[in-house]
C-alpha cells in the first residue's frame, strides 16, 4: 500500500470517527438550531473535511463540505438564521459525507444521487426539501474491509501503564525480599526473565501511545504541492524534526491547525512570482516547518518568507468590525497588532476561496490549540515573512535522560540538553565570583554557574570542590553551567506531567518512575535558567554572563567584552552595545554592493571584522551589535572574558576601528571604536559614487602596498596612471614629477616630516592626507 493509500485510510478513519462523535451533536442541533456550541462543532468538522480532501483528490467530499461550510459560516456570523429547512439541508450534506466515507472504506460503489440537489437545498430561497431521516449518520456495511489497525481509548492505555508501573514496584520489592532471604541464586535466572519481560511490556505499552510527528508531517509535501499549483505559485518546503515523538492524541489534535496554517502561508503569505521578483526575492517561496522538544513542551514552527501580516490593514479591519476602537489601536504595540488576526471575523483575505480561511480560520486554530493547553504566537516581519510558533504540552514521551543528584535527591536531565560534563577539579575549569554571581570558565568559554540546590531552594552550597558541572543548553543558543553533587546513570525514561503544584514551580518538565521504583522529577533546562535570572527569552549567552553581575558595575567602570578577532588579536568592546553572540553558517555571508553582509533572522546586516567570506561549510562566530536603532555584525574568533575597565586608556592617534589600547592582566588589548563601526555600517555609498583617487606612480611599491589600502579603507576608489581608465579622477596623488591630470587637483606627498611651504603633505600624516583629499573632492564637486 502506497503513501497516498495510507493518507486516504487515515482520512477515512478520522472522518468516520468524527462522524460517530458528532452524531449526538447533530441531533441536538436539529432540536435547537440556535445552540452556538454545537454549530461550532459541526463547522469545525466540515472545515477539516474540506481542508483535507483537496489533496486526496476527493472532489465530491470537497464540493459538499465547501457548500456546507459557506452556509455554516453565514450562520456563525449572524448574516443568516437557521430554520428547519436549512438544518435539514445541512444534515443531508453530512449524511452524504458519511455515506461516501463508508463506501470508500468498504470498497463498495459510491452511492448514487445528485449532490447538486443537496447543495441547492442550502440556498436561502430554495424550495428543494432533501429527505433526511432522524439521527443515524453512518450506515454500517456488511462487507466492510478488514481493519488494518484498531483505535484504543487513551484512558485504557493510561490504566495499562499504571498497572505496569505497579508491577515494576512489586518486582523491586520482590528483589529486596530475595536478597534478604539469600534466595537470589536459586531463582535468579527466573527473576531476570521476569524483569526482562516486564521491561519489554512497559516499553511496548509506552510506545503504543507514542507516535513520531512524521505521521503529522507526511501529508504536507503533497498538500503544499497541490495548493501552490492551484494558486500558480512555486513553493519550496523544508521539514525538520520529523523524528520528534509525542502523544498520539496530540498528533490528532494538531492535524487541523497545522493544515490550516500551512495553507494560509501559501495563500496569504507567499507572493506570486512576479511580485517576488519586484521585491528582490527568489521566484520560489520558502516554507519551513520544524518540530522540537523544549522542556515540557513540543514546539512546532511554521515560517515563510512571504508578505508577513499587513498590520495596518489588519487594524483597519478590526476597527471596522468593532473588535477594537481607534484609541485602542493607536496604543497597540506591533506584536499586539499582529495578534489581532486571532480575533473572530478578522482576516486579511481579499476573497473567499477553497483555500482561504474566510475570516474564521485563525480564531478556530487558536481555540483548538488552547483547548489542549497549548499556545500560539506570531513573529511578524512585514514584507519579509511570518513565523508562527505553536507550543503544546508534552503529556507523555520517552526521553533519553541523565540522572543527577543534588541536596540528597535525584533528578533527571534530558540528554539532548547536555553539552558536556566536567569535574570541578579539572585543570580546564576556573570558577570566579563577580559580586553575587558566579561564573565558570571552561577552556576559555565563560558561562554563568548555577548550583542546583540554590535554584530549587533545597540548601546552600559553600564550595564547589568535589562537585560536577554539567554544561546545559536551554535552547536558542543559551547555555549555562549547572553544578550538581554527582552524575549517575543514563536511562530512557517515560515522562508524565507532575501534579499542578509541582509543574507550577516552572523548573520541572514532568515526572518519571525509573526502574528503582522511586519517583523522579525531570528538570526543565529553560525553566531553571529563568528561575536563576538567566533570561531565556533573550537567547543571549552574553546577557546570561552578566545578568547578575551588571548591578555591581559602578559608574566609574565599563563592562567590556574581551575577544580574539579573526587575526588572533585580543580586543575589547563595550558590552552595552552587544546584543548577542551566535554562530552562523558561512553560506549566509555574501559580498553585495561592495560590502560583506550576513543574513541573520531574516535580516541582512553589514558584516565587519573580516576581509573576505569564510570557506563554505564552516561556521562564523558573530557579535550582534546594536545602537538602539540599527544593527551590525562583527566577526570574531572566540570570546575570552567579560571584565570591568576604568575609562582611562591610551587613545589612538587616528580614526579607525581601534579607539585605544588598555592594559588587561599585563597584556595590551585594543578597544574597538564603536562610533567608527556604526559610522561605517551606516555610510553605504554606491561604488560608482565614491570619489576616485588616481595614484601617479604605478610602479611605486609604497603606493601600491601602503597608500592604496589606506585610501580604500577610508572609502575611496583607487586607480593608477596608465591603467587605461577613461573616468576622470577626483584627485591625483603624486610623489614625484608633475603628471598630466587634466582638470583634477593634485596632492603632492613629501618623504620628510619637516615640510616645505609648498602645500605638500607628509606621506605618513594620515589625518593630513585624508583631510586634504576630502577638501579637494568637496571643492571639485561643489
Amino acid at each position: 500500500m502506497g503513501p497516498m493509500d495510507d493518507l486516504l485510510a487515515e482520512f477515512l478513519a478520522e472522518t468516520r470517527e468524527t462522524l460517530d462523535a458528532l452524531s449526538g451533536e447533530i441531533i441536538a442541533w436539529e432540536a435547537d438550531p440556535s445552540d452556538r456550541g454545537r454549530l461550532d462543532a459541526i463547522f469545525r468538522f466540515v472545515h477539516t473535511v474540506k481542508g483535507s480532501c483537496g489533496f486526496l483528490e476527493l472532489p465530491r467530499f470537497e464540493t459538499l463540505s465547501h457548500a456546507a461550510e459557506d452556509v455554516l459560516a453565514e450562520l456563525r456570523s449572524g448574516t443568516r438564521t437557521a430554520d428547519a429547512g436549512l438544518v435539514s439541508a445541512v444534515l443531508a450534506i453530512i449524511d452524504r459525507i458519511g455515506e461516501l466515507t463508508e463506501a470508500l472504506e468498504s470498497g463498495a460503489e459510491l452511492p448514487d444521487g445528485d449532490d447538486r440537489l443537496l447543495i441547492a437545498a442550502l440556498s436561502a430561497d430554495s424550495t428543494v426539501c432533501p429527505i433526511t431521516g432522524a439521527a443515524p449518520v453512518v450506515m454500517q456495511s456488511a462487507n466492510k474491509a478488514p481493519a488494518r489497525s484498531i483505535r484504543v481509548p487513551l484512558d485504557l492505555l493510561d490504566r495499562m501503564m499504571s498497572g505496569v508501573s505497579d508491577m515494576v514496584l512489586a518486582r523491586n520489592e520482590l528483589a529486596r525480599r530475595l536478597r534478604e532471604v539469600g534466595a537470589e541464586t536459586e531463582v535468579g535466572g527466573a527473576f531476570e526473565r521476569l524483569s526482562s519481560c516486564l521491561a519489554d511490556m512497559r516499553d511496548s505499552i509506552t510506545r503504543t501511545r507514542m507516535q513520531r510527528i512524521e505521521k503529522l508531517f507526511s501529508a504536507l509535501p503533497r498538500m503544499v504541492r497541490d495548493t501552490s499549483a492551484e494558486l500558480g505559485k512555486a513553493v519550496d518546503l523544508d521539514i525538520d524534526g520529523s523524528d520528534v515523538e509525542l502523544d498520539r492524541e496530540m498528533i490528532e489534535l494538531m492535524r487541523d491547525p497545522l493544515t490550516h496554517m500551512v495553507r494560509n502561508s501559501i495563500d496569504h503569505g507567499i507572493e506570486s512570482a512576479d511580485v517576488r521578483a519586484k521585491r528582490g526575492k527568489p521566484a520560489a517561496g520558502r516554507l519551513s516547518i520544524s518540530a522540537r522538544q523544549s522542556g515540557n513542551q513540543i514546539v512546532i514552527e511554521i515560517a515563510d518568507d512571504g508578505n508577513g501580516v499587513d498590520e495596518a490593514r489588519l487594524v483597519a479591519k478590526a476597527i471596522a468590525g468593532g473588535v477594537i476602537t481607534q484609541e485602542i489601536a493607536n496604543a497597540l504595540p506591533p506584536a499586539a497588532r499582529a495578534a489581532l488576526i486571532f480575533a473572530p471575523g478578522v482576516s486579511t483575505a481579499e476573497e473567499v476561496s477553497s483555500i482561504s480561511g474566510r475570516g474564521v480560520g485563525m480564531d478556530v486554530v487558536k481555540s483548538n490549540i488552547e483547548r489542549i493547553g497549548g499556545s500560539i504566537e506570531l513573529d511578524n516581519r512585514p514584507g519579509l515573512g511570518l513565523r508562527t510558533i505553536i507550543r503544546v504540552p508534552l503529556t507523555l514521551t520517552i526521553i533519553a535522560s541523565l540522572t543527577v543528584s543534588a541536596g540528597g535527591q535525584s533528578f533527571a536531565l534530558p540528554r539532548a540538553a547536555i553539552e558536556e560534563i566536567v569535574h570541578v577539579s579539572s585543570a580546564s575549569i576556573r570558577v570566579d565570583t563577580l559580586g553575587d554571581a558566579t561564573v565558570a570558565t571552561i577552556r576559555g568559554r565563560t558561562l554563568p554557574l548555577l548550583h542546583l540546590e540554590h535554584v530549587l531552594g533545597t540548601g546552600r552550597v559553600e564550595q564547589v570542590t568535589g562537585r560536577t558541572i554539567v554544561v546545559v543548553s536551554a535552547g536558542a543558543g543559551l547555555s549555562y553551567a549547572l553544578c550538581v553533587q554527582a552524575v549517575h546513570d543514563h536511562e530512557e525514561l517515560v515522562i508524565k506531567p507532575a501534579s499542578p503544584a509541582v509543574m507550577a514551580a516552572g523548573v520541572y518538565g514532568g515526572m518519571s518512575l525509573p526502574d528503582s521504583g522511586v519517583p523522579m522529577l525531570m528538570l526543565d533546562a529553560a525553566g531553571i535558567a529563568a528561575r536563576a535570572g538567566v533570561e531565556p527569552e533573550e537567547a543571549n549567552p552574553i546577557a546570561a554572563l552578566t545578568h547578575d553581575a551588571a548591578a555591581e558595575t559602578g559608574p566609574e567602570l565599563t563592562s567590556t567584552l574581551l575577544f580574539h578577532d579573526l587575526a588572533g588579536r585580543r580586543r575589547g568592546i563595550r558590552l552595552g552595545v552587544v546584543e548577542r553572540l551566535e554562530d552562523v553558517p558561512a553560506d549566509r555571508v555574501a559580498e553585495t554592493a561592495g560590502r560583506l553582509r550576513v543574513t541573520v533572522d531574516g535580516r541582512v546586516l553589514p558584516l565587519l571584522g573580516c576581509e573576505e567570506a569564510a570557506p563554505q561549510g564552516s561556521m562564523i562566530k558573530l557579535l550582534r551589535l546594536s545602537d538602539g536603532a540599527s544593527e551590525l555584525a562583527y566577526a570574531i574568533d572566540d570570546v575570552i572574558d567579560i571584565i570591568q575597565l576604568p575609562p582611562a586608556m591610551h587613545r589612538a592617534t587616528s580614526e579607525g576601528p581601534v579607539a585605544g589600547v588598555a592594559l588587561v592582566q599585563g597584556e595590551q588589548v585594543e578597544l574597538i571604536d564603536v562610533f567608527w563601526l556604526f559610522a561605517q555600517a551606516e555610510a553605504e555609498p554606491a561604488k560608482e559614487e565614491r570619489p576616485l583617487c588616481l595614484l601617479a606612480d604605478a610602479e611605486d611599491r609604497w603606493s601600491r602596498e601602503i597608500l592604496r589600502p589606506l585610501l580604500e579603507a577610508a572609502g575611496y576608489r583607487v586607480g593608477f596612471a596608465g591603467d587605461g581608465a577613461d573616468v576622470q579622477p577626483d584627485v591625483v596623488i603624486a610623489a614625484g614629477d608633475p603628471v598630466a591630470t587634466g582638470t583634477a587637483p593634485v596632492i603632492r606627498l613629501r618623504p620628510d616630516m619637516a615640510g616645505a611651504n609648498d602645500g605638500s603633505v607628509y606621506r605618513y600624516d594620515r589625518m593630513g592626507l585624508l583631510a586634504a583629499i576630502e577638501a579637494q573632492v568637496a571643492k571639485r564637486r561643489a
